[in-house]
C-alpha cells in the first residue's frame, strides 16, 4: 500500500544535522549491497529533528555506539563517511528496533520546548478533526480543556501541561504518536517529516 503523507505548507527542502545510532552492522545487508554495491559496514539510524530513519556508512577506523549522536550534516563529519538514504521501519534490524522507543525518548526529552510549542500552537487537520486529538488520550472533552489553559497561558513544559489539564503523561503521549507516524501507515503526519515541520 502507497504510504499516504499529509501535504506541508512549506516546501522547503530539509537536511537532519544529528542523528542517533540505532544499531551498527559489520556488513551491509544484501539489499543494501544489490542497490549500491557497498559490502562494508553500517549503521541505522534516526535523525534528531524529523525522526527520518537512516543507513550511514561510517568512516574507516571509526566505532560508532549504539545511543551515539553523531553529526550527519553538511560539511566536516567527523565519525560518518556517507549517508546511504532514508530507510523504512521494516529495514530496522531486531536490536534497531529494540533500541527505538528509548532514543525517541530521549529525544522529546531532550528537545521538551519543541514538543510543548506543539501544544501550545497545534491546528485543526480538518472542521472534525484537530491534530492535538492524533495524540492518544484525547478526545474531544480533553482537547477543550488543553484549548482553553493555552489560551489562558502558554504552557511551558510537560509538567505545565499535566498541572493544568487531565493528560497524565504529555511526553509519553507524544513519544507513542512518533512510534506510530515511524511504524504505520498514518493519514496524517505531525513530527515524521519529509519537509520542514510547520510549527
Amino acid at each position: 500500500m502507497q504510504r499516504r503523507i499529509r501535504k506541508d505548507v512549506s516546501r522547503t527542502p530539509y537536511y537532519e544535522e544529528y542523528a542517533y545510532i540505532l544499531d551498527v552492522l559489520p556488513f551491509a545487508p544484501p539489499r543494501v549491497v544489490s542497490r549500491t554495491r557497498w559490502q562494508g559496514p553500517i549503521a541505522q539510524a534516526i535523525g534528531e529533528d524529523y525522526f527520518t530513519l537512516l543507513e550511514l556508512i561510517p568512516r574507516p577506523g571509526v566505532s560508532l555506539e549504539i545511543g551515539e549522536r553523531v553529526f550527519i550534516g553538511k560539511g566536516r563529519r567527523d565519525k560518518v563517511s556517507k549517508i546511504l538514504g532514508r530507510i523504512s521501519y521494516d529495514d530496522l534490524t531486531a536490536t534497531a528496533k529494540d533500541e527505538l522507543r528509548r532514543i525517541v525518548e530521549m529525544i522529546v526529552e531532550k528537545h521538551e520546548e519543541r514538543f510543548v510549542k506543539f501544544f501550545n500552537e497545534a491546528q485543526p487537520l480538518t472542521t472534525r478533526l484537530h491534530s492535538l486529538e492524533l495524540l492518544r488520550g484525547v478526545g474531544k472533552k480533553l482537547l477543550w480543556d488543553i484549548l482553553k489553559e493555552r489560551e489562558k497561558k502558554p504552557f511551558e513544559s510537560f509538567d505545565d501541561i499535566k498541572a493544568r489539564t487531565r493528560l497524565s503523561d504529555p511526553k509519553k503521549a507524544i513519544v507513542e504518536r512518533i512510534l506510530e507516524e515511524l511504524t504505520g501507515n498514518e493519514k496524517y503526519y505531525l513530527f515524521v517529516r519529509w519537509r520542514r515541520p510547520s510549527f
